[in-house]
Parts: C-alpha cells; sequence; structure tokens
C-alpha cells in the first residue's frame, strides 16, 4: 500500500515535499510563525532557522515518505499554485490499519475551505487506497477553525484530554480527540 505522492480535489493539488522545496518553505515558515504559535508551536513548520535547514527538512520528510514513517502533504491552489496548507498523515498501526491526521492554514488563507477540502481528499486517500480502518484527530480544544474542520469531515467526537498541552505563554490546554470509521466513511 503506497500514498500517492500526488493527488488532486476539486480546486487543489497535494503533494510530498521534495528536494528543492527548502527555500519557500523556509519563507512560508516566516510567515507563518506567529500564526502557528498558539495550537501548533511544535510544528515542523514552527522554527526553522534558515533556507539549508528547510532544505535538509524537506529532503528528511520525503525519506521519511519512502519509509512509511510520516506523510507531510503540501496543499497548493490549482489556479496559482499557491501554497494553501499543510496536512500530517501519521501511521498509528499498520495492522488495524489506523492513522493520525493533523493540519494547518497557510495564514492568508484561512477560512476559505481549503482545508476542509483538503482533508476530505486525504481521508478518501486513506480509507480508500491504504486501506484504513479508522483515522483519528487530536486538537486543542479552543481552536475552533481546526474543531470545524473535523465535524465538517464528519469525524466523530470520542474523548477529551486534560490539560494535556503546554502553551507558549505557560498555561495549560485540553485537547478533543476525534475518530472516522471505515464504515461511517463509505456511509457519507
Amino acid at each position: 500500500m503506497e500514498f500517492p505522492t500526488h493527488y488532486e480535489s476539486e480546486r487543489l493539488f497535494l503533494r510530498s515535499y521534495q528536494p528543492g522545496d527548502g527555500k519557500w518553505y523556509y519563507a512560508m515558515s516566516l510567515k507563518n510563525r506567529q500564526h502557528l504559535l498558539r495550537y501548533e508551536s511544535d510544528n515542523i513548520a514552527a522554527d526553522i532557522a534558515s533556507e539549508g535547514a528547510a532544505e535538509g527538512l524537506v529532503c528528511e520528510l520525503n525519506r521519511d515518505w519512502v519509509n512509511h514513517a510520516c506523510f507531510f502533504i503540501g496543499v497548493f491552489e490549482k489556479k496559482t499554485s499557491e501554497f494553501m496548507a499543510q496536512i500530517y498523515v501519521g501511521p498509528v498501526d499498520w495492522k488495524l490499519p489506523e492513522f493520525q491526521i493533523g493540519y494547518f492554514a497557510e495564514v492568508d488563507h484561512e477560512g476559505q475551505g481549503f482545508v476542509t477540502e483538503a482533508v476530505r481528499s486525504t481521508l478518501g486517500v486513506l480509507f480508500k487506497q491504504l486501506n484504513a480502518h479508522r483515522v483519528r484527530l487530536e486538537c486543542d480544544e479552543t481552536n475552533l477553525r481546526s474543531l470545524r474542520v473535523a465535524e465538517r469531515c464528519h469525524m466523530t467526537r470520542e474523548g477529551y484530554l486534560r490539560e494535556n498541552r503546554r502553551n507558549p505563554d505557560e498555561t495549560y490546554s485540553s485537547s478533543w480527540i476525534y475518530g472516522l470509521l471505515k464504515s461511517e466513511y463509505q456511509a457519507e
């Protein structure tokens, strides 16, 4: 079972990061640093130090993809080829199979439905091509945009983790756990 390195939705193309992406990935990381600080301070794009470091990172992500360790997916608008979002897929259990999904919208493209469209397309890949039995998501309870994406994608709220995140301001926040089963996905 191979995760495709390129796939599309109505408005978007989604692809793996490739050697040579470091320059624009670094510029994107600088632009989104403050945006990621509250909910995604540990995101790989949150604190890249240089173009060279960004190039090293995208090469590492490409190796992780080839080794099926995790899949970081760039989301781009078809019309402009502009970066819209990043999707993360991590294998939880290849035997079940179960995957975890995560995402962030590029700061200038929030609230335009790009993340929802990209997540729906990625769920299709997971359930149809990788034969996932289950996909899960962990989301900060105060990240209302992210919670809405999960709900628009018909994920079920399954659990609550109390104060499992330390925020940059040293406060704590909690997370909702969402899940979607293959039978639920097929019933849509």
